[in-house]
């Protein structure tokens, strides 16, 4: 059974009881993409926690809360692995989480990594003027988009808000035509030339490829 959108936006996931040998702790982002891989994989060591989603619209708070969860965790697994990048936290996190001695994804955001590290990094300025959505802002593109900006009481906000963009990109996760009816319509929403880019699950695979047994 999928986790509820709604909740991972507002409450996270919680651990396992059982606690396995290594715990990864993401944004409730990335909660689906994550449980995804580790079935298609057979990750049986890793245990997911997953913070609220909606921390990234305050991302002052995530290097705390992260920090808290790290703490709370360490007595109990042999890792400890961050499923976040950079998040808007100016590189706050990544030192938080030296200072912790755990490892995070690397990148400014899960944009990057789910488009690929490299080629975000290789379209550069051309893009300069999108505004990106996943799978899952998709799905939650009211609660972290249209309603926090007050879209849905003063939509005359949208062009002083997003005057500048000319494209929203739909990074896909999935082949999911519903989700791509739902993006197409919030480019609409938002007055933006729509694109879909498949993206798969991109650097997020290999960077948990790569967490060790233990």
């Amino acid at each position: 059974m999928q986790p509820d959108d709604r909740a991972l936006t507002e409450v996270g996931l919680s651990a396992p009881t059982a606690a396995g040998q290594v715990l990864v702790i993401a944004c409730g982002a990335l909660a689906r993409e994550i449980l995804a891989l580790r079935a298609a994989n057979g990750w049986t060591h890793l245990d997911l926690q997953c913070l609220p989603a909606i921390l990234h619209n305050r991302p002052q708070a995530i290097p705390d809360a992260v920090e808290a969860a790290v703490r709370a965790a360490q007595d109990r697994y042999q890792r400890v692995f961050v499923a976040y990048a950079d998040c808007g936290t100016g590189g706050l996190l990544a030192a938080r989480c030296d200072r912790l001695g755990v490892e995070l994804i690397a990148g400014p955001h899960c944009y990057a990594f789910f488009d690929g590290l490299d080629a975000f990094a290789a379209r550069g300025d051309e893009e300069m003027r999108v505004f990106y959505l996943t799978d899952f802002l998709v799905r939650q593109f009211d609660a972290f988009v249209w309603r926090p900006l007050g879209l849905d009481r003063h939509p005359e906000l949208r062009d002083m808000v997003f005057g500048n963009y000319e494209r929203l990109v739909y990074l896909a996760q999935t082949d999911d035509p519903a989700l791509d009816a739902r993006a197409a319509d919030a480019a609409a929403r938002l007055g933006l030339a729509f694109e879909r880019r498949f993206t798969g699950y991109g650097d997020l695979a290999a960077a948990l490829a790569g967490i060790p047994d233990g």
